[in-house]
């Protein structure tokens, strides 16, 4: 069914990242549909945030302050924000887009329109969690557990199709990414669009790794090398392409999607003793931090470079 109402391409995006994480459309018995979301008080500036983003296409009234009752916590209440909207046309239409006998459903024809990066970042803002260690990613999670897990499982054949991330299922039911290459990767899809007071959802791209005068570097058996040392440093003089690449968002993106998504994920099984050139520590660092690979990856793309 196609929206004959008039409503900008980015206020579905955002809708969408609203939808699948912490907004709904609530209907009482004879009358018409209203969106409506909440966000705890220490969330207060994400509400009021998507609040503002969001009135320039819905009819919402201002944030407000309630207590929620939570048999799940020791207070017994939390507290939030809650933003509902008056009855619109658009969230008519939407409501039958996302519901089936008023239960929420996960729309994949219309996932395939509006499920952008930007509407990613809404969606990882509103329900998702970064796991780290010292500034080391371990895992994001996507709170997906109110749909069911068929849908779920159609959920991540989606996002490998359409942005090249692999999630997984977990016993709660969410979706999960456990590939720190693939987490990189997407805090860096999603980076541009992340508010202010979501800082603890991204990672900082000024981590250090210590420099070892003598390493281990692991390549497939496509890559064959008689002398290590000399010919892996020979290699390594396209590290400045490939610093050029990472650093530009946009290039990054589409080298991950065509190049390393593919190429890159592969067994390493040779290992080989050699000193990497002191000369290209710098460069090495700063590829590792911005984008999540080895040592030994970096190497193998490269060799790949030449391709």
């Amino acid at each position: 069914m196609a929206c004959s109402l008039t409503a900008s391409t980015k206020i579905f995006q955002m809708m969408t990242g609203k939808l699948l994480g912490d907004g709904c459309i609530t209907m009482q018995k004879g009358r018409k549909p209203r969106f409506q979301f909440a966000h705890t008080t220490s969330d207060k500036e994400w509400c009021f945030y998507c609040y503002e983003e969001l009135l320039n296409g819905l009819p919402l009234a201002p944030p407000y302050y309630k207590k929620v009752q939570d048999n799940r916590i020791q207070k017994g209440f939390t507290k939030c924000f809650q933003v509902q909207s008056r009855t619109d046309p658009l969230i008519t239409w939407l409501e039958t887009i996302w519901y089936c006998n008023r239960i929420k459903r996960i729309p994949f024809d219309f996932l395939d329109q509006n499920l952008t990066e930007l509407a990613l970042a809404w969606w990882y803002q509103d329900d998702g969690h970064l796991s780290k260690k010292e500034n080391i990613p371990k895992k994001v999670i996507l709170s997906t557990d109110n749909f069911t897990s068929i849908e779920n499982r159609q959920l991540t054949d989606f996002l490998a199709k359409k942005f090249r991330l692999y999630f997984m299922l977990d016993s709660q039911n969410r979706i999960i990414l456990y590939d720190q290459l693939q987490i990189f990767y997407f805090l860096r899809l999603v980076e541009p669009y992340m508010h202010t007071s979501m800082v603890r959802k991204l990672i900082s791209p000024n981590q250090t790794h210590k420099a070892r005068k003598r390493t281990t570097i692991y390549l497939p058996d496509n890559i064959q090398v008689m002398k290590p040392t000399a010919e892996i440093n020979k290699k390594l003089q396209n590290l400045h392409t490939l610093h050029e690449i990472i650093m530009d968002r946009t290039s990054y993106i589409d080298f991950y999607k065509k190049r390393i998504a593919h190429r890159c994920i592969m067994k390493e099984t040779r290992g080989y003793q050699i000193i990497i050139d002191e000369k290209y520590n710098t460069l090495l660092h700063s590829i590792r931090n911005r984008t999540g690979l080895t040592v030994s990856q970096i190497v193998a793309i490269c060799f790949l470079l030449n391709d």
